[in-house]
């Protein structure tokens, strides 16, 4: 997962040109997210964090909610503002299931649309990424990416082995919903990368592919071993976009893209097999199907099964909006008011900072009683 690079100087194969109308909304739109953003962490990250040394199970649901509040304003940006028809097809995905998502990576912002399919089954609060560790550097971002519990890798197996066990190892928790995303390329697709992912699989005797690159099978490995009891499904989503590929900025200024197409597979968790071996192969092959999902869709402007989705309900969308503003007006106002709360806000930044930096997720405190019954797996 990448962000971000700069908007394309070439505004002609843009779907829509950037015009002073569209660089200004953007520019809106930077503002209130980033500043949402700040005053949401700064007032409810601690507590959510601290929350985790009475119940882990208690700290999540409050961060899925108010987060998940914050999250839905991306896919209003995208589908009702910027007016990105967003396409679904393949399998249906039910509802309230602990799955794993495996996802091909075409450019930095892939990521971001699977939030428009997670907020249509409710399930936007509970994703986690396994992303590279240079993006919880970000300032703000990168706390609420250690708050939401992103997983970071440096994409060095001898030290991200041991970190991705122990972070997995505190979801097996079956009460806590769960959408965990891998992107087993690695990194996003370019041309040049992609040569040398051809050139090393017809030395080592695995797929030629031209459309994905060759996946890295250990994390995706580790991921089944660690949470296979708790998870009910893998989901298979093959992204491609109308025209170019889009970058973060062609998202916030609505020039890119005019369309995303996302392909859904769900394979039950009891038909992935067990062994290590077996498995990377199985994932290699769902590579060499995304390869040839995307050949199609390049052929025939769409992938098969293509199926009508709920929108999303523009009145929900403006509702969660109002609260998140709101919520941000009430905590502006607080700081700039009130001596007291301006200190709170600045120790708040300064425990993010290091906590994220450290990345300190606590555990429940054994002499504590037990909240609401059942301990916290």
């Amino acid at each position: 997962m990448e962000v971000c690079r700069p908007l394309k100087t070439d505004d002609k194969l843009k779907h829509r040109p950037l015009n002073p109308y569209r660089f200004f909304r953007g520019m809106i739109c930077l503002v209130v997210f980033l500043s949402t953003a700040f005053m949401l962490l700064a007032y409810l990250g601690p507590g959510a964090v601290l929350l985790r040394y009475l119940s882990i199970h208690y700290s999540r649901k409050a961060t899925s909610f108010f987060f998940g509040l914050w999250l839905s304003m991306w896919p209003f940006l995208f589908e009702k503002i910027n007016g990105t028809k967003v396409v679904f097809s393949g399998d249906d995905v039910p509802r309230k299931e602990r799955i794993l998502i495996i996802v091909n990576h075409r450019t930095e912002v892939d990521w971001m649309y699977l939030w428009d399919l997670a907020m249509r089954k409710g399930c936007l609060g509970y994703i986690k990424y396994i992303l590279k560790s240079s993006l919880m550097k970000l300032p703000v971002l990168g706390w609420g990416f250690h708050v939401l519990e992103f997983i970071s890798v440096d994409r060095k197996w001898e030290t991200d082995e041991t970190i991705l066990h122990q972070m997995l190892s505190t979801f097996k928790n079956p009460r806590d919903p769960l959408w965990l995303a891998l992107f087993p390329e690695g990194t996003d697709f370019t041309e040049e990368k992609c040569e040398k992912s051809k050139k090393f699989a017809a030395e080592v005797g695995l797929p030629v592919l031209t459309n994905v690159l060759l996946p890295k099978t250990r994390g995706f490995c580790l991921c089944l071993e660690t949470l296979r009891g708790s998870f009910d499904a893998v989901y298979d989503l093959t992204i491609a976009y109308k025209r170019q590929c889009p970058f973060f900025l062609d998202n916030v200024f609505g020039v890119d893209p005019s369309e995303v197409h996302i392909h859904i597979q769900r394979i039950p968790i009891n038909n992935i097999p067990t062994s290590n071996a077996e498995a990377a192969a199985w994932l290699t092959n769902r590579f060499k199907v995304k390869d040839e999902l995307l050949s199609d869709f390049k052929s025939q402007g769409q992938f098969p099964d293509q199926k009508p989705e709920e929108q999303l309900s523009t009145l929900q969308s403006l509702l969660n909006f109002t609260v998140i503003i709101a919520l941000t007006t009430i905590f502006t106002y607080l700081t700039f008011s009130y001596k007291l709360c301006m200190v709170y806000v600045s120790l708040a930044c300064l425990y993010l900072a290091y906590i994220t930096h450290c990345k300190i997720f606590p555990m429940p405190l054994e002499i504590l009683p037990i909240v609401m019954g059942k301990k916290d797996e």
